[in-house]
Protein backbone atom coordinates (compact mmCIF):
# COMPACT_ATOMS: atom_id res chain seq x y z
CA UNK A 1 0.00 0.00 0.00
CA UNK A 2 1.33 3.39 -1.16
CA UNK A 3 2.08 5.70 1.80
CA UNK A 4 0.92 8.69 -0.16
CA UNK A 5 -2.91 8.59 -0.62
CA UNK A 6 -4.51 10.16 -4.12
CA UNK A 7 -5.44 13.83 -3.53
CA UNK A 8 -8.91 12.62 -3.99
CA UNK A 9 -10.70 9.38 -3.92
CA UNK A 10 -14.63 7.95 -3.60
CA UNK A 11 -16.01 5.87 -0.70
CA UNK A 12 -18.99 3.71 -1.00
CA UNK A 13 -22.18 4.54 1.73
CA UNK A 14 -23.21 1.28 1.97
CA UNK A 15 -26.58 2.34 3.78
CA UNK A 16 -27.34 5.28 1.22
CA UNK A 17 -25.74 3.52 -1.89
CA UNK A 18 -24.21 6.17 -2.89
CA UNK A 19 -20.63 7.46 -3.34
CA UNK A 20 -18.81 9.79 -1.21
CA UNK A 21 -15.44 12.16 -2.32
CA UNK A 22 -12.81 12.22 0.33
CA UNK A 23 -10.73 15.05 -1.18
CA UNK A 24 -8.89 16.54 2.20
CA UNK A 25 -6.72 18.51 0.05
CA UNK A 26 -9.07 21.31 -0.46
CA UNK A 27 -9.03 22.29 3.05
CA UNK A 28 -6.18 24.60 1.43
CA UNK A 29 -7.97 26.74 -1.18
CA UNK A 30 -8.35 29.70 -0.48
CA UNK A 31 -10.67 31.88 1.45
CA UNK A 32 -11.99 35.64 0.24
CA UNK A 33 -8.53 36.78 -0.35
CA UNK A 34 -8.47 40.71 0.32
CA UNK A 35 -5.89 41.68 -1.66
CA UNK A 36 -5.58 39.07 -4.75
CA UNK A 37 -7.99 36.87 -7.04
CA UNK A 38 -6.52 34.45 -9.10
CA UNK A 39 -9.57 35.25 -11.73
CA UNK A 40 -8.95 38.76 -12.30
CA UNK A 41 -6.84 40.14 -15.58
CA UNK A 42 -3.02 40.84 -14.70
CA UNK A 43 -3.24 38.02 -12.13
CA UNK A 44 -1.14 35.98 -14.20
CA UNK A 45 -3.15 32.65 -13.36
CA UNK A 46 -6.15 33.96 -16.36
CA UNK A 47 -5.71 36.03 -19.78
CA UNK A 48 -5.38 39.53 -19.58
CA UNK A 49 -7.84 40.27 -22.07
CA UNK A 50 -11.13 37.72 -21.99
CA UNK A 51 -14.98 37.97 -21.81
CA UNK A 52 -15.81 34.63 -20.25
CA UNK A 53 -13.45 31.82 -19.18
CA UNK A 54 -13.02 28.24 -18.43
CA UNK A 55 -10.68 27.67 -15.59
CA UNK A 56 -9.58 24.52 -14.48
CA UNK A 57 -10.15 24.33 -10.83
CA UNK A 58 -6.98 24.68 -8.58
CA UNK A 59 -8.46 21.95 -5.75
CA UNK A 60 -10.41 19.83 -7.90
CA UNK A 61 -12.69 17.32 -6.01
CA UNK A 62 -12.82 15.50 -9.67
CA UNK A 63 -9.57 15.10 -11.64
CA UNK A 64 -8.34 13.01 -14.59
CA UNK A 65 -5.45 12.35 -13.27
CA UNK A 66 -7.34 10.50 -10.83
CA UNK A 67 -7.34 6.11 -10.84
CA UNK A 68 -10.40 5.31 -13.09
CA UNK A 69 -14.01 5.34 -11.39
CA UNK A 70 -14.25 1.22 -10.92
CA UNK A 71 -16.89 0.41 -8.35
CA UNK A 72 -16.67 -2.89 -6.81
CA UNK A 73 -20.08 -2.37 -4.13
CA UNK A 74 -18.11 -3.97 -1.46
CA UNK A 75 -18.59 -3.11 2.12
CA UNK A 76 -15.77 -0.46 2.26
CA UNK A 77 -15.03 0.26 -1.39
CA UNK A 78 -13.07 3.00 -2.65
CA UNK A 79 -12.40 3.83 -6.30
CA UNK A 80 -10.65 6.78 -8.60
CA UNK A 81 -12.26 9.78 -8.15
CA UNK A 82 -11.75 10.56 -12.25
CA UNK A 83 -13.76 13.34 -13.79
CA UNK A 84 -13.19 17.06 -14.26
CA UNK A 85 -13.85 20.34 -12.25
CA UNK A 86 -14.10 23.21 -13.41
CA UNK A 87 -14.36 27.09 -13.32
CA UNK A 88 -16.69 29.48 -15.28
CA UNK A 89 -15.86 32.91 -15.01
CA UNK A 90 -18.31 35.15 -16.03
CA UNK A 91 -17.01 38.22 -16.80
CA UNK A 92 -13.04 40.00 -15.89
CA UNK A 93 -14.68 42.30 -13.54
CA UNK A 94 -14.17 41.71 -9.89
CA UNK A 95 -17.16 43.49 -8.48
CA UNK A 96 -19.60 42.49 -10.88
CA UNK A 97 -22.67 40.51 -9.40
CA UNK A 98 -24.47 37.94 -11.44
CA UNK A 99 -27.78 39.91 -11.36
CA UNK A 100 -25.66 43.15 -13.28
CA UNK A 101 -24.52 40.40 -16.58
CA UNK A 102 -25.98 41.66 -19.48
CA UNK A 103 -28.00 39.44 -21.33
CA UNK A 104 -25.41 39.65 -23.61
CA UNK A 105 -22.44 37.97 -21.84
CA UNK A 106 -24.69 35.37 -20.00
CA UNK A 107 -25.51 34.37 -23.74
CA UNK A 108 -21.40 34.14 -23.63
CA UNK A 109 -21.79 32.15 -20.66
CA UNK A 110 -24.79 29.85 -21.74
CA UNK A 111 -22.62 29.43 -24.78
CA UNK A 112 -19.34 28.34 -23.11
CA UNK A 113 -21.50 25.73 -20.31
CA UNK A 114 -22.36 24.13 -24.24
CA UNK A 115 -19.20 23.99 -25.90
CA UNK A 116 -17.99 22.53 -22.42
CA UNK A 117 -20.42 20.22 -22.33
CA UNK A 118 -20.45 18.82 -25.69
CA UNK A 119 -17.21 18.13 -25.01
CA UNK A 120 -17.59 16.23 -21.48
CA UNK A 121 -20.40 14.28 -23.17
CA UNK A 122 -17.69 12.64 -25.12
CA UNK A 123 -15.48 11.69 -22.63
CA UNK A 124 -15.38 8.38 -22.08
CA UNK A 125 -15.15 8.48 -17.90
CA UNK A 126 -17.95 11.36 -17.74
CA UNK A 127 -21.58 9.65 -17.13
CA UNK A 128 -22.76 13.47 -16.11
CA UNK A 129 -22.22 17.18 -16.53
CA UNK A 130 -23.47 19.16 -13.92
CA UNK A 131 -23.36 23.10 -14.11
CA UNK A 132 -23.75 24.94 -10.49
CA UNK A 133 -23.02 28.27 -9.31
CA UNK A 134 -22.84 29.04 -5.38
CA UNK A 135 -23.37 32.78 -4.61
CA UNK A 136 -22.77 34.45 -1.40
CA UNK A 137 -20.81 34.53 1.77
CA UNK A 138 -23.84 32.36 3.71
CA UNK A 139 -23.44 29.27 1.14
CA UNK A 140 -19.75 28.84 1.55
CA UNK A 141 -18.21 30.52 -1.04
CA UNK A 142 -14.94 31.14 -1.21
CA UNK A 143 -13.37 33.48 -4.21
CA UNK A 144 -16.09 36.35 -4.40
CA UNK A 145 -14.94 36.84 -8.22
CA UNK A 146 -18.55 36.41 -10.79
CA UNK A 147 -18.42 32.56 -11.35
CA UNK A 148 -19.57 28.81 -11.86
CA UNK A 149 -18.28 25.60 -12.04
CA UNK A 150 -18.62 22.78 -14.43
CA UNK A 151 -17.79 19.06 -12.55
CA UNK A 152 -17.58 16.06 -14.98
CA UNK A 153 -18.82 13.27 -12.45
CA UNK A 154 -17.93 9.65 -13.32
CA UNK A 155 -21.13 8.53 -12.26
CA UNK A 156 -24.71 10.11 -12.15
CA UNK A 157 -24.98 12.09 -8.97
CA UNK A 158 -28.15 10.32 -6.63
CA UNK A 159 -30.52 13.40 -6.50
CA UNK A 160 -30.27 13.39 -10.10
CA UNK A 161 -30.76 9.51 -10.54
CA UNK A 162 -33.84 10.12 -7.84
CA UNK A 163 -35.04 12.27 -10.22
CA UNK A 164 -34.54 10.22 -13.92
CA UNK A 165 -35.86 7.20 -11.85
CA UNK A 166 -39.44 9.01 -11.04
CA UNK A 167 -39.54 10.93 -14.30
CA UNK A 168 -38.56 7.24 -16.20
CA UNK A 169 -41.45 5.45 -14.05
CA UNK A 170 -43.96 8.52 -15.32
CA UNK A 171 -43.01 7.83 -18.84
CA UNK A 172 -43.20 4.18 -19.00
CA UNK A 173 -46.90 4.56 -17.60
CA UNK A 174 -47.91 7.52 -18.86
CA UNK A 175 -46.40 7.65 -22.33
CA UNK A 176 -45.04 11.47 -21.68
CA UNK A 177 -43.20 13.86 -19.94
CA UNK A 178 -43.47 14.57 -16.39
CA UNK A 179 -42.12 17.84 -16.68
CA UNK A 180 -44.20 18.92 -18.99
CA UNK A 181 -46.97 18.06 -17.06
CA UNK A 182 -45.75 20.42 -14.32
CA UNK A 183 -45.08 23.00 -16.47
CA UNK A 184 -48.72 22.31 -17.69
CA UNK A 185 -50.36 22.65 -14.14
CA UNK A 186 -48.31 25.61 -13.28
CA UNK A 187 -49.16 27.57 -16.19
CA UNK A 188 -52.72 26.69 -15.51
CA UNK A 189 -52.42 27.66 -12.17
CA UNK A 190 -50.76 30.58 -12.43
CA UNK A 191 -50.46 31.69 -8.88
CA UNK A 192 -46.86 30.40 -8.69
CA UNK A 193 -45.68 31.83 -12.17
CA UNK A 194 -42.87 34.60 -11.96
CA UNK A 195 -41.99 34.89 -15.79
CA UNK A 196 -41.69 34.04 -19.17
CA UNK A 197 -40.44 34.36 -22.55
CA UNK A 198 -41.19 32.33 -25.42
CA UNK A 199 -38.67 29.39 -25.16
CA UNK A 200 -38.86 29.57 -20.64
CA UNK A 201 -41.09 29.46 -18.31
CA UNK A 202 -39.81 30.72 -14.65
CA UNK A 203 -42.07 29.69 -11.63
CA UNK A 204 -42.41 28.68 -7.91
CA UNK A 205 -42.37 24.67 -7.78
CA UNK A 206 -45.59 23.53 -5.64
CA UNK A 207 -43.26 21.41 -4.45
CA UNK A 208 -40.65 23.78 -3.73
CA UNK A 209 -37.78 22.62 -0.94
CA UNK A 210 -36.06 25.70 -0.05
CA UNK A 211 -37.53 29.04 0.57
CA UNK A 212 -38.22 30.91 -2.67
CA UNK A 213 -36.80 27.89 -4.69
CA UNK A 214 -37.45 28.82 -8.32
CA UNK A 215 -37.13 26.85 -11.52
CA UNK A 216 -37.10 27.79 -15.36
CA UNK A 217 -38.19 24.81 -17.44
CA UNK A 218 -37.86 24.76 -21.27
CA UNK A 219 -41.06 25.17 -23.36
CA UNK A 220 -39.99 23.09 -25.62
CA UNK A 221 -39.39 19.62 -24.51
CA UNK A 222 -35.40 18.82 -24.82
CA UNK A 223 -32.76 17.26 -22.99
CA UNK A 224 -29.54 19.14 -22.69
CA UNK A 225 -28.13 22.58 -23.62
CA UNK A 226 -26.58 21.32 -27.59
CA UNK A 227 -30.46 20.78 -27.51
CA UNK A 228 -31.37 24.92 -27.51
CA UNK A 229 -31.60 26.86 -30.81
CA UNK A 230 -29.33 29.99 -30.58
CA UNK A 231 -32.65 31.60 -29.86
CA UNK A 232 -33.62 29.95 -27.24
CA UNK A 233 -29.86 30.25 -25.96
CA UNK A 234 -30.71 34.20 -25.98
CA UNK A 235 -34.16 33.61 -24.33
CA UNK A 236 -32.38 31.40 -21.54
CA UNK A 237 -30.07 34.15 -21.07
CA UNK A 238 -32.43 36.61 -20.72
CA UNK A 239 -34.83 34.75 -18.39
CA UNK A 240 -31.46 34.28 -16.03
CA UNK A 241 -30.78 37.58 -16.05
CA UNK A 242 -34.17 38.57 -14.97
CA UNK A 243 -34.49 35.59 -12.10
CA UNK A 244 -31.04 36.81 -10.57
CA UNK A 245 -32.62 40.96 -10.53
CA UNK A 246 -35.28 39.90 -8.54
CA UNK A 247 -33.54 37.77 -6.15
CA UNK A 248 -31.66 40.61 -5.57
CA UNK A 249 -34.26 42.92 -5.48
CA UNK A 250 -36.51 40.55 -3.48
CA UNK A 251 -34.94 41.60 0.54
CA UNK A 252 -32.84 44.51 -0.92
CA UNK A 253 -29.37 42.70 -1.47
CA UNK A 254 -27.60 39.84 -3.17
CA UNK A 255 -29.61 36.61 -2.47
CA UNK A 256 -27.09 34.00 -1.22
CA UNK A 257 -28.11 31.22 -3.45
CA UNK A 258 -27.25 27.90 -5.68
CA UNK A 259 -28.06 27.45 -9.64
CA UNK A 260 -27.84 24.52 -11.12
CA UNK A 261 -28.58 23.56 -14.26
CA UNK A 262 -30.10 20.16 -15.11
CA UNK A 263 -29.67 18.45 -18.01
CA UNK A 264 -29.06 14.71 -19.76
CA UNK A 265 -26.38 12.25 -18.69
CA UNK A 266 -23.90 12.00 -20.78
CA UNK A 267 -24.28 8.51 -21.51
CA UNK A 268 -27.48 6.66 -23.05
CA UNK A 269 -30.66 7.64 -24.36
CA UNK A 270 -33.24 9.38 -21.58
CA UNK A 271 -35.94 10.67 -23.70
CA UNK A 272 -37.98 11.42 -20.43
CA UNK A 273 -36.01 13.95 -19.61
CA UNK A 274 -36.58 17.59 -19.96
CA UNK A 275 -34.08 20.49 -19.26
CA UNK A 276 -34.11 22.75 -16.67
CA UNK A 277 -32.59 25.22 -14.11
CA UNK A 278 -33.03 25.25 -10.04
CA UNK A 279 -32.70 27.90 -8.04
CA UNK A 280 -31.62 27.06 -4.42
CA UNK A 281 -31.84 30.55 -1.99
CA UNK A 282 -31.44 30.04 1.80
CA UNK A 283 -32.47 33.36 2.64
CA UNK A 284 -35.89 32.89 4.25
CA UNK A 285 -36.57 36.43 5.25
CA UNK A 286 -35.20 39.56 5.18
CA UNK A 287 -33.23 38.63 8.53
CA UNK A 288 -33.11 35.31 8.56
CA UNK A 289 -31.05 32.13 6.82
CA UNK A 290 -32.25 28.96 6.18
CA UNK A 291 -30.20 26.13 8.12
CA UNK A 292 -30.24 22.55 6.71
CA UNK A 293 -30.12 21.23 10.28
CA UNK A 294 -31.46 18.15 11.66
CA UNK A 295 -34.82 17.04 9.78
CA UNK A 296 -33.17 18.35 6.35
CA UNK A 297 -29.50 16.90 6.60
CA UNK A 298 -30.40 14.10 8.66
CA UNK A 299 -33.47 13.03 7.55
CA UNK A 300 -34.06 13.88 3.96
CA UNK A 301 -37.57 15.71 4.78
CA UNK A 302 -37.17 19.05 3.98
CA UNK A 303 -38.89 22.31 6.11
CA UNK A 304 -39.90 25.00 4.15
CA UNK A 305 -40.81 28.29 5.52
CA UNK A 306 -42.00 30.00 2.61
CA UNK A 307 -45.39 29.32 0.69
CA UNK A 308 -44.28 29.37 -2.99
CA UNK A 309 -47.84 31.26 -3.78
CA UNK A 310 -47.34 33.77 -1.53
CA UNK A 311 -42.95 34.60 -2.80
CA UNK A 312 -43.93 34.09 -5.96
CA UNK A 313 -46.28 37.48 -5.68
CA UNK A 314 -43.42 39.20 -4.23
CA UNK A 315 -41.13 38.34 -6.96
CA UNK A 316 -42.92 39.03 -9.40
CA UNK A 317 -43.75 42.63 -8.08
CA UNK A 318 -39.94 43.42 -7.77
CA UNK A 319 -39.22 44.09 -11.38
CA UNK A 320 -41.60 44.38 -14.06
CA UNK A 321 -42.23 41.04 -16.15
CA UNK A 322 -44.37 39.39 -18.74
CA UNK A 323 -46.04 35.86 -18.01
Amino acid sequence: MSDSPPSSELRWHPLLRQWVAVAAHRQGRPQLPEDWCPFCPGSGSVPDDYSVYLYPNDFPAFSEDNPPFSPEGELFGVTGARGVCDVVLYSPDHNLLPSQLTVEQWAKVIDLWTRRSVELFANPDIHYVSIFENTGVAIGVTMPHPHGQVYGFPFVPPLVQTEMDSASDHFREHGGCLYCRILAGEIEDGRRLVASNDSFVAFLPFFGRFPTELQIYARRHLGSLSDLTADERTDLASLIKLVRQKYDHLYGFPMPLMMLVRQAPAKGSHPYFHFHVEFLPIQRSPAKLKYLAAVESGNGTFLNDTRAEEQAALMRSCLTSRI
